[in-house]
């Protein structure tokens, strides 16, 4: 704590930030008129507001690796045992701790990240696993918990910042599973302001720009009128519907602000060139450039290509070397950049793989004993946490489960795991149910 912080008053909060927030207020008051005085969008229009809430803000990028893939050719080799398979293993910058041979980029920054090996979940089964590892806990029905997006959406983005909060990119509009999920409330009960603009598979955004023979005032005026009527048929009919529309027009309205950011031809040829061809990586870049300029939330995933039970050996030699060469750059990226103090970026699936091959040569689902890794905000750098036997059958000491891991995420961004939801009609839900504790190992 510094000094002049030391010598305030009790009940006084000036800080040097505080002052250039109200001062940024007033100016945009004075600026904009009344009729601004409480539009947040008034106050992001303005360059030096904007900056200031960029480099204050927090951000969290998923890496969502659907269909699960195997720790055996990531995070957790086994290159003794009878299950190994044919790839051997690397090793990192954290002495004794060696990756999968095909993550060789990655790792060469492994001094950046943490590993947790002794993940151990309860759902084996694609639907129910990727909900779980989505939401943070088990089902109760009728309510429907929200997703992590949209929690974070919530507790770190602006309901008027023309970036949306909770994006997902994902160009494969199958996935099995996957698409089944992706069709259903990712908001829950937080509402449809919280949930999902979801991008993928153009690398631009289409139908945002204004017809050219509207003009700007005839937009505005639209607008309001759109906004008066709504707001008038949603209050008189206490419809839910209703807001949830007022909400998608809202996020639309600033998406026509910020199609730029989803336009990869707007990004460098170079940086197109590290990340591709794959569109995983063109997407991952794309992640990084949203949170770069103001993005809370980003998850990028690409259908459900981890579910290997045919071939495994075979698909892995695809897969698994653009996802070295993904993380590797979007950590690199990030570091040189300033940005990965603020930004977390979590690399899972909603399970890992037997030990053991099929009959198919393919490893199966196995939530037993499996690996995730995490870096930047809020997370010490280099840690290996947990392990499993010499076979990797089984957790070695404490493992860790999907509770453990959302309080993790919310205790690296300051956000309270412990919070409970703040909704009248439901039973009591917290953020982190049952006080489950945050794997305390790997937070900064």
């Amino acid at each position: 704590m510094k000094n002049n912080e030391l010598s305030r008053p009790d009940g006084a909060c000036n800080p040097p930030e505080h002052t250039m927030h109200r001062r940024l207020f007033l100016q945009g008051a004075l600026g904009a008129g009344a009729a601004s005085l409480m539009s947040w969008n008034g106050l992001f229009s303005m360059p030096a507001f904007a900056a200031e809430v960029k480099k204050k803000q927090k951000h969290c990028i998923l890496l969502w690796l659907c269909g699960a893939p195997s720790q055996f050719e990531t995070w957790d080799p086994k290159p003794n045992s009878i299950y190994s398979g044919p790839f051997g293993s690397v090793p990192t910058k954290i002495p004794g701790v060696r990756f999968g041979e095909m993550m060789s980029q990655t790792a060469t920054i492994a001094d950046k990240l943490s590993i947790v090996r002794s993940m151990k979940t309860k759902q084996g089964e694609h639907f129910q696993a990727i909900n779980l590892l989505q939401r943070g806990a088990e089902p109760r029905e009728p309510f429907v918990r929200p997703t992590l997006g949209s929690v974070l959406a919530q507790q770190l983005g602006h309901l008027d910042s023309p970036i949306p909060n909770f994006v997902p990119l994902d160009p494969c509009p199958e996935g099995n599973e996957f698409k089944e999920f992706k069709a259903g409330n990712w908001a829950g009960w937080l509402g449809a302001q919280y949930g999902p603009v979801r991008a993928g598979g153009e690398y631009k955004l289409e139908d945002v720009k204004r017809l050219p023979d509207t003009t700007t005032q005839d937009a505005e005026q639209r607008e309001a009128l759109r906004k008066f009527l709504t707001r008038k048929f949603e209050n008189d009919r206490a419809s839910s519907a209703a807001a949830s529309q007022n909400a998608v027009f809202n996020r639309v309205k600033g998406l026509m602000s910020c199609a730029d950011l989803f336009d990869l031809e707007k990004v460098k040829p170079e940086d197109r060139a590290r990340y591709g061809p794959g569109t995983f990586g063109l997407h991952t870049l794309l992640a990084r450039n949203l949170v770069e300029n103001g993005a809370p939330f980003v998850m990028v995933a690409n259908g459900m290509p981890w579910d290997c039970h045919v071939f495994q050996h075979e698909i892995y030699q695809m897969l698994v070397p653009e996802l070295d060469r993904v993380i590797f750059n979007l950590i690199s990226d990030l570091d040189q950049r300033g940005l990965l103090d603020s930004t977390l970026v979590v690399m899972m699936g909603e399970f890992g793989r037997t030990p053991w091959l099929n009959v198919a040569r393919g490893r199966d689902h196995y939530p037993d004993a499996w690996s995730l890794a995490l870096a930047g905000c809020g997370i010490k750098r280099g840690m290996v946490v947990g392990a499993t036997d010499p076979d990797g059958v089984d957790v070695v000491g404490k493992p860790f489960n999907e509770k453990n891991l959302f309080a993790t995420i919310f205790t690296a961004l300051g956000i309270d795991p412990y919070a409970e939801y703040d909704e009248k009609d439901i039973a009591a839900f917290y953020r982190v149910e049952d006080h489950a504790a945050p794997i305390r190992e790997i937070l900064a």
